[in-house]
């Protein structure tokens, strides 16, 4: 069962200044765009017959122009889109939530206003709110209803898997031997580190809570020392004072004065000087206190730093990880909240035959954390019935938009993964899997738009890439495998074992 919910509510946009003649053409394309807009947008769904739980993986289909949105028990909201137009094709690939911007405006096309967008490329491809003409009408981007844009926007984060595919597909369950599973021990590990850095963190404090109350008593016991030091040194200017007019006097009535004056200056000098050792005899222990206690609390701060990291390594390690093997490198690549981890080579069984490309998904933990369930989604080529994909045609009838998606079987997955041996000691250098984690495996290479804060991006090359062609992207130095295979490491495998 599921709901429908209207769509065409826009977004007030930035003013900005812009001459007359510009301003009433653009006033005259929205309006043909909001009349499109109303004319062809379909309707949005979403799932009532069960709580839907977090997305994790988001589905769209080039020929269908619809959007799928999925949990860890199937689809959870579906809408439709307009993607790239001919020329300037949505790509289809993997790829991931980058970054987020509710209030966006477009650096590439005048400004263009697109709400709640989720970047999946940094050269510029993302899914945001638009008029739906009814049939692929952008520049690359995915187009969805304005209101879906929002309630899709409030219920992802980043990381979110957005699969563009060329036909209709559906993720799968399946159960394979050589898929990755959690490391023994991990999330007890991880509270174990937690429960450590929580300790640390509370002698610190306590540390540094002792280390301010003997600062404290220091201070106050350092008053009388500074007092006596200054009474000292007046008296002691008293007693230059005596000796000088003692000096200088002729008369003996002077004379006497001058000596009396210097008595008492020096008597108020010895009292002064047992005071002030009395109160440096004092002071002393409460230095010692202090400085013993700032040693303390120093010590405890840098177990803290210590303890602190070696928790945020482990809660690293369970953030979900992405590997891709790739048939056409020859490598399996590891990445982990959008950095790269290692890659090595791998042997792919029969090597110069199609593998097609394959998104395993790490859905939920299956008991304990021993094991997770996983989905998978298969890109075989994307063409139905071995034809050519033209979304165009497709959407341009309506046609496809109120067709399930096929969950295929996964028999061409699991031939897939009993095709690739990989050494032992690259599969204990691999973090265990959580869920939310995925494995690729294509026969492409990784994408030249994975790089910095990215996930793996591959991009489909037997389908137009339009969409990416035409963006400025940024420089390849700046993707951490975009540089030149003669300066790519490499490690001689050893005694290869199998996946599993």
């Amino acid at each position: 069962m599921s709901s429908r919910f209207s769509n065409a509510r826009g977004r007030p946009g930035r003013l900005r200044p812009v001459p007359l003649a510009v301003a009433g053409l653009i006033a005259l394309m929205a309006a043909g765009d909001e009349a499109g807009a109303r004319g062809g947008r379909g309707e949005a769904e979403s799932i009532q017959s069960r709580t839907a739980g977090e997305p994790i993986m988001a589905i769209v289909s080039l020929r269908s122009q619809r959007i799928t949105v999925y949990d860890i028990k199937g689809w959870i909201l579906r809408a439709p889109i307009s993607s790239g137009q001919k020329g300037r094709e949505t790509p289809a690939g993997i790829f991931s939530v980058i970054q987020k911007e509710a209030e966006h405006y477009s650096n590439l096309y005048d400004d263009a206003y697109m709400p709640h967008m989720q970047r999946i490329t940094w050269s510029g491809i993302a899914l945001h709110g638009g008029p739906l003409p009814g049939y692929p009408a952008s520049h690359g981007c995915v187009r969805m209803p304005f209101d879906f844009a929002e309630q899709l926007f409030d219920a992802t984060r980043l990381g979110l898997r957005v699969i563009v595919a060329p036909a209709d597909v559906a993720p799968v369950e399946i159960a394979h031997p050589a898929l990755l599973q959690p490391k023994p021990g991990a999330d007890a590990l991880a509270a174990t580190r937690t429960a450590e850095a929580d300790e640390a963190t509370r002698k610190a404090d306590e540390a540094k809570r002792i280390a301010g109350a003997a600062f404290r008593d220091a201070t106050q016991a350092m008053v009388p020392v500074r007092a006596a030091e200054n009474l000292k040194l007046r008296a002691s200017a008293q007693l230059a004072d005596a000796e000088a007019a003692l000096g200088s006097a002729t008369a003996t009535e002077a004379r006497e004065r001058a000596e009396d004056a210097k008595a008492k200056a020096t008597a108020r000098i010895a009292e002064l000087e047992a005071q002030w050792t009395a109160a440096k005899a004092e002071l002393q222990p409460k230095l010692d206190a202090l400085s013993a206690a700032r040693q303390a609390a120093d010590a405890a701060e840098t177990a803290r730093i210590v303890a602190a990291e070696a928790a945020r390594q482990v809660a690293r390690a369970l953030e979900p990880v992405s590997v891709l093997i790739s048939r056409k490198t020859q490598r399996l690549y590891v990445r982990q909240s959008f950095e790269p981890v290692f890659e090595s080579p791998v042997t792919i069984v029969d090597p110069d035959r199609p593998i097609g490309t394959h998104v395993f998904t790490a859905m939920e933990r299956a008991g304990g954390d021993s094991s997770v369930r996983w989905s998978v989604v298969s890109l075989d080529g994307g063409r139905p019935n071995g034809g050519t994909n033209d979304p165009l045609r497709g959407a341009s009838a309506g046609g496809g938009r109120d067709v399930e998606p096929a969950s295929a079987a996964p028999d061409n997955a699991k031939a897939a993964l009993d095709r690739i041996v990989i050494p032992q000691d690259v599969l204990d250098r691999i973090p265990g899997v959580v869920p939310r984690s995925s494995l690729i495996v294509t026969d492409e290479a990784v994408s030249t738009e994975t790089g910095k804060g990215t996930d793996f991006v591959v991009l489909l090359s037997g389908e137009p890439q339009g969409g990416i062609k035409f963006r400025r992207r940024a420089p390849v130095a700046e993707f951490g495998y975009a540089r030149p295979r003669a300066f790519m490491p490499f490690w001689r495998s050893p005694v290869a074992a199998p996946f599993w």
